[in-house]
C-alpha cells in the first residue's frame, strides 16, 4: 500500500525497555517520546529497532541503530540528530532514518540515559 504502521523497540545491551506508540499509515511517523532510564554500571550499548506492525502475521523489522558506550563518551554533551537505518538481515536492503536525542546523565555511580524518539523518514 505505499505505507507502514511503524512504532520503535528500545533495547539496553539486547534487553526490550520500551516501546513506543504505533503511527499508523505513514512513512514519515512522528513520535515525540522521551524516556529516562537508568543505566547498569557493565552497559554497552542502545539499540532502537524500527518495526513495521502487521495484524496478519508477525511485525516486520524495517531496520536499527545502536549506539555504543564509546559513541555516547564521544559525545559528553549527548547525541541528537538523524542516523541512518542499518539492516537487521543481511538480505534486506534498508532505506531511512532515525531522529534521536540521547544523552547520559548523572555521575559514574548514578548514570541515568536520556532517550527521545523523535521521528523517521
Amino acid at each position: 500500500t505505499g505505507s507502514s504502521d511503524p512504532y520503535c523497540i528500545v533495547k539496553i545491551d539486547d534487553e526490550a525497555i520500551i516501546r513506543t506508540a504505533t503511527v499508523w499509515k505513514t512513512l514519515s511517523p512522528f513520535w515525540g517520546e522521551e524516556y529516562e532510564l537508568q543505566l547498569q554500571p557493565g552497559f554497552h550499548s542502545l539499540s532502537i529497532y524500527v518495526m513495521d506492525e502487521d495484524a496478519l502475521s508477525r511485525d516486520d523489522i524495517i531496520g536499527k541503530v545502536c549506539i555504543t558506550r564509546d559513541m555516547l563518551a564521544e559525545h559528553p554533551k549527548g547525541y541528537s540528530g538523524w542516523m541512518s537505518l542499518s539492516e537487521v538481515d543481511p538480505d534486506e536492503e534498508v532505506q531511512g532514518e532515525i531522529h534521536l536525542r540521547v544523552e547520559v546523565l548523572g555521575s559514574q555511580g548514578s548514570r541515568r540515559l536520556r532517550c527521545s524518539v523523535l521521528e523517521a523518514r
